[in-house]
């Protein structure tokens, strides 16, 4: 039976508070700069304090490049846990006003909805820490196996592999997918989940992805050196598709012995870094739901990541469609 979503895409929910500050900010609160940190309630409180101004917006990795290919004109679902209080109700609201079909109930008890806060600094380089909150909840039965064989690609979150139950309903979603003839696909999202997953996921990889996004961070982190090249060339033989993104330098796709290499879209100035991977993603599957060949899911991505750093968020501005 043919698909009848192009993407299905399982994760965290998270809402993005994203402020603009300095790098003393950074030093002076201890943060990581450039990574995700893991904090709890009331680090996320404390720090919520003192940041200054905020944008609240509906973010989560794989929320992202759910609501990018419905930017592009696909169809996309998602899989995801929020609570019934104020920000569970944006999330939700914003997911859907987006194009992106959302039915997970939500949970009436538990933690509250997960919140990332993001420090922007004038190199445009994003640093988060990130209470999780209840999406960590996410349990198999919150899977629903029909929904995810009726996608032609599953998109799975790295950053959700932190905790066992989640971790199960992602291994739930990749066999529904899988037991169906569907695509899997995994992020490995951050270069801290691949040093603390890396063992883990080269098994899950071998064993259960088609086609895997990574950065050059992540690759390197996850081969365990320094040199892109020679983690790109060992990432090339674990996966049937894998997708290296590079950021000014653009993105290599490797298919078996087939490399391609493709530029990124220049854009006058980058404000914000935050969602580039999630939406090159969404490019990079929609073409490859809809026919495409990898030089084109490569260029779609480059598109999209391009018209998400040009602004402050995650979400596309426009439609990514008519910028294709």
């Amino acid at each position: 039976m043919e698909p009848s979503l192009d993407v299905v895409g399982v994760g965290n929910s998270i809402v993005d508070v994203i402020a603009m500050v300095d790098d003393d900010f950074v030093e002076e609160h201890g943060l990581a700069k450039g990574a995700m940190t893991l904090i709890d309630e009331a680090r996320a409180t404390s720090l919520y304090a003192v940041m200054p101004p905020a944008l609240e917006i509906s973010g989560g990795s794989a929320a992202n490049t759910a609501a990018g290919v419905a930017s592009f004109g696909g169809s996309a679902d998602y899989i995801g846990k929020v609570r019934d209080d104020q920000l569970g109700e944006v999330f939700a609201h914003d997911l859907r006003a987006a194009g992106v079909g959302f039915d997970v109930p939500l949970a009436s008890s538990g933690p509250p909805t997960g919140r990332s806060l993001i420090q922007v600094t004038p190199d445009a380089e994003r640093t988060m820490n990130t209470f999780l909150g209840t999406s960590t909840l996410l349990a198999p039965a919150d899977i629903d196996p029909e929904l995810v064989a009726s996608a032609a690609i599953t998109y799975c979150e790295g950053y959700l592999w932190d905790v066992d139950v989640a971790k199960a309903a992602i291994r739930f979603a990749m066999d529904a997918a899988s037991d169906a003839g569907r695509l899997v696909s995994l992020t490995l999202s951050d270069s801290f989940c691949v040093d603390r997953h890396r063992h883990e996921w080269l098994d899950l990889i071998s064993d259960m992805v088609d086609l895997v996004f990574a950065n050059a961070t992540e690759v390197c982190s996850l081969f365990e050196t320094e040199d892109f090249d020679s983690a790109a060339a060992r990432a090339a033989g674990i996966a049937e598709i894998v997708a290296l993104t590079r950021g000014a330098d653009g993105s290599v796709v490797l298919s078996g012995n087939e490399r391609v290499e493709v530029p990124a879209v220049q854009v006058p100035r980058v404000v914000d870094a935050t969602g580039a991977g999630d939406l090159y993603a969404s490019g990079f599957l929609f073409g490859l739901a809809t026919g495409a060949d990898l030089a084109r899911c490569a260029e779609l991505g480059g598109v999209a990541a391009a018209e998400i750093v040009s602004h402050v968020g995650a979400r596309p501005q426009v439609s990514l469609a008519s910028l294709a």
